[in-house]
């Protein structure tokens, strides 16, 4: 990066690099799912108000807290790979003891809301949630096996569960298929992109299956994964969870999803990956409003 673009990216305003942090795009999908995980918790138009606004909240904070410290984990990689070079903590925007204090004071923010006025059980597997992907797999699996993303997966699965008990206090098996949809997405999702820029993987020693298996073996995980996907997300329909119209739409979204998988399995295109990575934020965020439509359809 030239000096000019350093000089430029330090003079950007103190507040942008700070909410650069948080990561606000992958944090606002996450907190998505745990609203929608909310709604589908309460019977149609009843979710209390204090769940809803203080527990997003809650949850919100948390997710941004793991963020900035996985951004502060990750910091001398970033500041290697094309991707992420322009981040705070590569181009000095945000020095590392101020970031760390950033992420204590949305953590504790996070703690004190939900234990204070959501509920304990919500305010612990949030906390659970948090340590998950900030260490367990920022800290240690990303660097340790080529499954990464599949065994730190459990901690981006886990909002929609946030959202169900943050409304009732308590576990469901509903509120599991929902972290099982999250969790079988995360790997195709993440996948994609990393084909994408296995060579900046590779040059920061980072072992994503791509670098460690190859991108061929990686491209029969993806479609390996994304059948299963379409598999789990049948299930809502299956346990009657959901009804017919959720179902059409889940299989609709499901067929996209596997023809990118399909056509990654069997081109070499270079477009092909981060047009399967772009597909599956969609197909995220679409199955899990459908999930939300469907809820406040009537049941014959």
């Amino acid at each position: 990066m030239s000096s000019d673009s350093t000089a430029t990216l330090r003079a950007a305003p103190r507040w942008r690099a700070y909410l650069d942090l948080t990561k606000p795009r992958v944090v606002a999908l996450l907190v998505f799912t745990a609203v929608v995980g909310m709604f589908l918790a309460a019977p149609p138009g009843v979710v209390p108000w204090r769940a809803l606004t203080l527990g997003s909240a809650g949850i919100w904070l948390a997710a941004a807290s793991a963020a900035v410290i996985n951004h502060v984990l990750d910091r001398q990689a970033d500041a290697r790979m094309a991707r992420t070079q322009r981040r705070p903590l590569p181009t000095g925007s945000v020095g590392v003891s101020q970031s760390l204090i950033f992420a204590v004071v949305l953590g504790s923010a996070s703690m004190a809301l939900l234990t204070g006025w959501v509920n304990t059980l919500t305010a612990v597997l949030t906390l659970a949630s948090l340590v998950g992907y900030a260490v367990v797999y920022t800290a240690y699996l990303k660097r340790a096996t080529p499954q990464n993303i599949v065994i730190g997966g459990a901690a981006g699965a886990a909002p929609p569960v946030l959202g169900w008990t943050a409304v009732t206090g308590s576990l469901d098996p509903h509120a599991l298929l929902l972290f099982l949809i999250v969790f079988v997405w995360t790997p195709p999702h993440f996948w994609a992109l990393a084909i994408h820029r296995v060579d900046e993987y590779a040059k920061v020693d980072i072992p994503m299956l791509p670098v460690t298996h190859g991108v061929a073996f990686t491209r029969v995980q993806i479609l390996l994964y994304t059948v299963l996907l379409v598999v789990v997300s049948l299930l809502p329909y299956v346990t009657h969870m959901s009804g017919p119209v959720y179902l059409v739409g889940a299989l609709v979204l499901g067929a996209v999803f596997l023809y990118y998988a399909l056509a990654m399995r069997f081109s070499a295109r270079p477009d092909l990956p981060m047009r399967t990575f772009a597909y599956s934020i969609t197909y995220l965020m679409a199955l899990f409003a459908l999930l939300l439509a469907d809820h406040y359809l009537p049941r014959g």
